[in-house]
């Protein structure tokens, strides 16, 4: 009897330690397909601000399509803004991608950093609209933009929130590039670089090109003799090493965009927004005031597309 009692709690035993196996075998393949999923095809994404209404509200949840651009291996360790190294799925299947970003979409990026910030302190995504591509120049002129001289027409959910134009020449100090007497409503020209293109340095462009070059990877300094160096050695010039495109929000008079802080690497870029699948006024919390939260839910938004 003994021996049958040891032998079914060896049994018993063994079951137990295959279920602990095969719940663990499933637990990682649902979480691998999650990131897979998550990297390289749909991605939830909470809107934080309103730099983007009225095409999209701050309390927007939106699905973002990132096969549309390739996907990529995660940027941060899941759940938590500690940075990874990654690459873009596409650099070893490149098929998988649906096309190139163009003029006109809404774009999710990795924000690259205030003006003055070779890397932003913060892992975060920044929601804009694509206006510009590589070698493109951007002009805007009373609110109007150009683009390579061609006036592009606003977006149907444009927004401005002051009927004032700030004048031409009217330098705002917060403004990208710096030392520049631009502001929002009247900025540029400014050419968008490209992988290629050579910037001509000097004292006097140095502090316009900076951050840009430190962004890129790469040490600014002076040597001895008071000469402009890009990791030790001293040059004139500086070979770009990236695509760029440029962009802004769609609320005009509230974004801090590319005016402010610059370029955006198209290798930051990780998809483009494809619907909203529930929204609520964000001022309000679920845990503190769930009645009044739960009345701001905008059923009308529910569903709508992003253009």
């Amino acid at each position: 009897m003994a021996k049958e009692v040891t032998e079914k709690s060896k049994v018993s035993a063994s079951t137990a330690v295959g279920k602990t196996k095969d719940f663990f075998k499933d637990f990682v393949f649902v979480l691998g397909a999650f990131l897979i999923l998550n990297s390289m095809v749909l991605a939830a994404f909470e809107v934080p601000t309103g730099s983007m209404e009225n095409e999209i509200m701050a309390g927007d949840f939106l699905f973002v399509n990132k096969f549309i651009y390739g996907g990529s291996t995660p940027r941060t360790i899941p759940l938590t803004n500690i940075r990874v190294p990654w690459f873009r799925v596409t650099d070893v299947v490149p098929f998988l991608k649906w096309r190139d970003v163009e003029r006109g979409d809404v774009i999710v990026f990795e924000f690259p950093g205030q003006r003055d910030e070779a890397e932003s302190p913060e892992f975060m995504f920044y929601l804009k609209r694509c206006i510009a591509l590589s070698g493109d120049t951007v002009l805007i002129r009373d609110r109007h933009v150009y683009v390579n001289g061609k006036h592009v027409d606003f977006p149907r959910n444009v927004k401005f929130n002051s009927p004032r134009i700030i004048p031409a020449g009217v330098a705002d100090p917060r403004i990208f590039p710096k030392g520049e007497a631009f502001n929002e409503d009247n900025w540029g020209p400014v050419i968008v670089p490209s992988k290629g293109d050579v910037i001509t340095l000097s004292r006097e462009t140095l502090d316009r090109w900076k951050t840009f070059i430190e962004r890129e990877g790469s040490k600014v300094g002076f040597d001895g003799e008071g000469r402009i160096t890009i990791d030790g050695t001293p040059t004139q010039r500086y070979v770009v090493k990236r695509d760029y495109a440029f962009g802004m929000g769609d609320n005009r008079d509230n974004s801090l965009d590319g005016r402010f802080w610059g370029f955006i690497p198209k290798e930051s870029i990780v998809g483009s927004p494809l619907i909203v699948y529930w929204s609520w006024n964000p001022d309000f919390s679920i845990f503190s005031d769930p009645i009044n939260k739960l009345a701001t839910i905008r059923f009308n938004r529910i569903g709508m597309l992003i253009k």
